[in-house]
């Protein structure tokens, strides 16, 4: 019974539990199936995370699905967002943007951030729902306001670009440079590409090199070409190390499912 407890309370807290996930990922599996079983909701929705992912355990994502369903039905917003994730890639079912919007709806407005952003993804696109972009910023905003840095950069857009408001290029490059902070690749990359303008290579260089170590395929092999139409010759000169990066993701193994 006491060794129960110790997993119960490794799940539960949240910098063990992430420990554990790295130092012995089929060890903290164990756990959460344990805590899950149990009716633990946060180790319910763990497990489904766990088991998109294929991390500690088989990748088995109807039954992540299941999960997400379990834990979003107790009101846990992350699995609600995560049954959006699952509907809108078709993780575990059938593809369906319908179902997703729907999802991220709920989370979103009892205000989870991650919802907020997928959310306004859906409207901006015009998939499952329809477009528009008037509602999307409000998300973005929300979001970043909340401190959610992949809105903060998407906001930054709307606000240069002046889509749908007025535009502000000081507040645009502000959350550029904020989400940069916050650790969005594209954020940094938006934000590099303001620094290269104002001709601050050397910093540019450095947000650039922080884009490359975390961004996915897609970002990479886009950015990869945007850097080949710099003016300046070091910033083109990314665009080789882009390309490397880029090979080496596409002969990994598929990145893991995020929010």
């Amino acid at each position: 019974m006491a060794d129960f407890r110790l997993r119960r309370e490794e799940v539960l807290d949240g910098e063990r539990l992430t420990a554990m996930l790295e130092e012995s990922p089929a060890r903290a599996a164990q756990a959460i199936l344990i805590a899950a079983g149990e009716g633990v909701l946060e180790a319910q929705a763990l497990l489904g995370q766990i088991l998109l992912d294929g991390h500690g355990i088989a990748q088995d994502q109807p039954l992540a699905l299941r999960w997400f369903e379990i834990a979003a039905g107790q009101g846990h917003l992350m699995a609600r967002n995560m049954l959006g994730r699952c509907h809108e890639h078709g993780w575990g079912c059938a593809a369906d943007a319908s179902a997703a919007a729907g999802h991220y709806r709920i989370a979103a407005r009892a205000g989870l951030d991650w919802a907020m952003y997928n959310f306004a993804n859906l409207l901006a696109t015009g998939r499952g729902v329809a477009a528009d972009h008037l509602q999307a910023l409000d998300l973005y905003r929300r979001a970043a306001e909340a401190g959610h840095a992949k809105s903060m950069n998407l906001l930054g857009r709307y606000l240069e670009e002046g889509q749908v408001c007025r535009q502000d290029l000081v507040a645009a490059h502000d959350w550029y440079r904020r989400s940069a902070e916050g650790g969005d690749f594209r954020g940094q990359f938006s934000h590099a590409a303001i620094l290269a303008e104002a001709g601050r290579i050397t910093d540019a260089l450095h947000w650039l090199d922080k884009a490359l170590v975390h961004g996915n395929i897609n970002f990479l092999r886009v950015a990869s070409e945007a850097l080949l139409a710099s003016p300046h010759a070091k910033i083109r000169a990314m665009a080789g190390a882009y390309r490397q990066r880029l090979c080496a993701l596409e002969t990994e193994s598929p990145a893991l499912h995020r929010p």
